[in-house]
């Protein structure tokens, strides 16, 4: 007979099998984890990039009213930089975290999920 203890376990390591994607396990070569941005070729790429590189010179230069004349093209795509930042939004861990809450903190008792307390 399994404990409460095991059955809770075992239902994060489902539910964390579930929902932590946003995230790519590190492979032999490195610690560090990954995240996926997906691009339609290397000009998005570009694109991506110099549009941050240009929010980012007007961020640190408040004087300035526009991009310096030396740029070819001064005007900033804010939506194509924000359709990365939404591809990296973790959704699916704030899933996880309204299903922990729901199962395991929520509501008076505080039950766990195979737990008959009352």
């Amino acid at each position: 007979m399994e404990t409460k203890e095991t059955k809770n376990l075992e239902y994060l390591r489902k539910l964390m099998s579930q929902y932590l994607n946003t995230l790519k396990s590190p492979n032999d070569k490195t610690e560090f984890y990954t995240a996926e941005i997906k691009l339609l070729n290397y000009y998005e790429l570009g694109c991506v990039i110099t549009n941050m590189l240009k929010l980012c010179i007007l961020a640190l230069d408040h004087e300035a009213p526009k991009i310096s004349e030396t740029v070819k093209n001064q005007s900033i795509n804010v939506a194509l930089i924000l359709e990365v930042v939404v591809q990296l939004f973790p959704v699916d861990e704030f899933e996880l975290l309204s299903e922990i809450n729901e199962s395991f903190i929520a509501g008076s008792n505080s039950r766990f999920p195979g737990s008959h307390e009352g």
